[in-house]
C-alpha cells in the first residue's frame, strides 16, 4: 500500500470515528426511564419453572383457563369492517363521528339531556385519559392516593402540577371517606375514578358519591372522571356510570375519559374517547376540535373503527355485547367469593371481606411487601410489591392453591 493510500485510509477511519462520536453524543444526555413494575413481574413469572405458578400482575382480562379472551361481538365488528374494504385516508381530527356519539351515549345513557342539547364536545382517542383540556385557568390536579400509575406522568406532561388526596385506608383495605372529604374541600381540579378504582378496587357507595358531588359542587371544583371499566365492574353499564350521571344531574360540568381496553378487551387498539361537558351548546362548540382540515390532526388507526360498531343502530345497544361484558364481570365477582371462602376454609382468622367488598379487576389484599416477597419466592405467585392482585389471573383451577399460599404467608 502506498503512502498516499495509507493517508487516505487513515483520514477515512478518523472521519468515521468522528461521525460515530458525534452521533453518540446526541443521545448521551438521555436518561434511562424507570423500569415497568408489571413487566418485571411478568418476566420473572415466565422464567419460573413451577407448574403451579400464577401471574396476578398483568391487568388484562383472562378467561377461566387463564387465556386471553376476545369478545365474539368484537370479532363480528372486525368482519364488518373488513367487508367495508376501507382505505387508509386520514380521519377527521375528532375521529369517527359515530364512534364519538355512541361513546358519550354509553356513558351518559340513552336520552341524555347533555347529548340532546349538544352540551358535550367528544373526540376519539387512545385509551389512557388525556388531560389536554382539563379546566380553564386551573394548573393543579389532585389524584387519589393511590391511583393508576400513568395518571401522574400524563398530567405532568400536559403542564399540570400533580398533588394527591386521601383515598385508600390500608387499615381497613377500604375507603378513607373522611380523609377524602377533608382533602377534597381544599382542592381545584379533582380526578375521580368513575368505577372499579385502579389499583385498589375500592369505590364510594351511592350515598358517598352523592355527598362527594355536593361538596365538590359547593367548592366549585372542576371534576375529571376516568372511566376505564364501565360494565366490567358490576356487569351493568348503567350501574357503573352512576357517579358520572349523578354529577351531571347535580349540575357539574366535567371532563370524561373513556376506555374500551378493559370492558371490550381492546388492549391493542387503544380505543377510547374524551369528552368535555359545557354549560351551553355554544360553549361545547368552541371547545370541540374543528374538523375542517383533517390533515392537521393525528392519524387514527383504522382498528379504532371497530369501536364504532359496538352499537350499530342509533340508540340501541348490542345485546350480545352486554351479555359478554356481564359474563366477564360475573366471573371476576365469582372468583373473589371463591378466594375469600377458601381463605376461611384454610383456617385464616383474618378478615378477608375486603376481597368481595372491592370491585373490578384489581384487589388490594393488604399483604405487606415481605409477605408478597415470600409468596413469590416460596409459592411462585407473582404480584406487585404493594399487594395488589389482578383478579383476572385467578381461576376456578388455581384459586385453592392461591388461597393456601396466601394463608401460609399471612398467618
Amino acid at each position: 500500500m502506498s503512502l498516499k493510500q495509507s493517508a487516505t485510509l487513515l483520514q477515512s477511519k478518523n472521519g468515521i470515528n468522528c461521525i460515530k462520536q458525534r452521533a453518540n453524543s446526541w443521545w448521551s444526555g438521555v436518561q434511562m426511564g424507570p423500569p415497568d413494575a408489571i413487566l418485571g413481574v411478568t418476566e420473572a413469572f415466565r422464567r419460573d419453572s413451577n407448574p403451579n405458578k400464577i401471574n396476578l400482575g398483568v391487568g388484562a382480562y383472562r378467561d377461566d383457563n387463564g387465556k386471553p379472551y376476545v369478545l365474539s361481538c368484537v370479532r363480528k365488528a372486525e368482519e364488518q369492517i373488513k367487508a367495508k374494504n376501507l382505505d387508509k385516508e386520514y380521519a377527521p381530527i375528532s375521529g369517527s363521528a359515530d364512534f364519538c356519539k355512541r361513546s358519550i351515549e354509553l356513558a351518559l345513557g340513552e336520552g341524555s339531556e347533555v347529548v340532546a342539547n349538544g352540551l358535550n364536545a367528544t373526540v376519539q382517542g387512545s385509551a389512557p385519559p388525556s388531560s389536554a383540556t382539563s379546566s380553564p385557568g386551573n394548573k393543579t390536579v389532585y389524584v387519589p392516593t393511590p391511583t393508576w400509575g400513568n395518571h401522574t406522568p400524563i398530567f405532568k406532561h400536559s403542564g399540570l402540577d400533580v398533588k394527591s388526596y386521601k383515598y385508600y385506608d390500608p387499615k381497613t383495605c377500604g375507603l378513607d371517606f373522611k380523609g377524602a372529604l377533608d382533602d377534597i374541600s381544599k382542592k381545584s381540579i379533582i380526578l375521580l375514578h368513575a368505577c372499579a378504582h385502579n389499583p385498589t378496587g375500592v369505590d364510594p357507595n351511592k350515598e358517598q358519591w352523592a355527598e362527594l358531588s355536593q361538596l365538590i359542587l359547593k367548592k366549585n371544583l372542576f371534576t375529571f372522571f376516568d372511566m376505564a371499566y364501565q360494565g366490567f365492574a358490576t356487569g351493568s353499564v348503567d350501574n357503573d356510570a352512576l357517579a358520572v350521571r349523578l354529577f351531571l344531574k347535580d349540575g357539574h360540568r366535567i371532563a370524561l375519559a373513556q376506555s374500551y381496553a378493559k370492558n371490550m378487551g381492546l388492549y391493542g387498539e387503544r380505543a377510547g374517547a374524551f369528552s368535555v361537558v359545557g354549560s351551553s351548546k355554544d360553549e361545547a362548540d368552541r371547545v370541540h376540535v374543528p374538523d375542517q382540515d383533517p390533515h392537521q390532526g393525528a392519524v387514527l388507526e383504522p382498528a379504532h373503527q371497530r369501536g364504532a360498531h359496538r352499537q350499530r343502530d342509533p340508540g340501541r345497544r348490542d345485546p350480545q355485547e352486554c351479555l359478554e361484558v356481564k359474563g366477564m364481570a360475573d366471573r371476576i365477582i365469582s372468583v373473589r367469593t371463591k378466594l375469600r371462602d377458601n381463605l376461611k376454609k384454610e383456617g385464616s382468622t383474618k378478615n378477608w371481606e375486603h376481597i368481595t367488598n372491592q370491585i373490578g379487576m384489581f384487589c388490594f389484599t393488604g399483604m405487606t411487601p415481605p409477605q408478597v416477597e415470600k409468596l413469590t419466592k416460596e409459592h411462585s405467585v407473582y404480584l406487585t410489591k404493594d399487594g395488589r392482585i389482578s383478579m383476572a389471573g385467578v381461576t376456578s383451577k388455581n384459586v385453592e392453591y392461591l388461597a393456601h399460599a396466601v394463608h401460609e404467608v399471612t398467618k
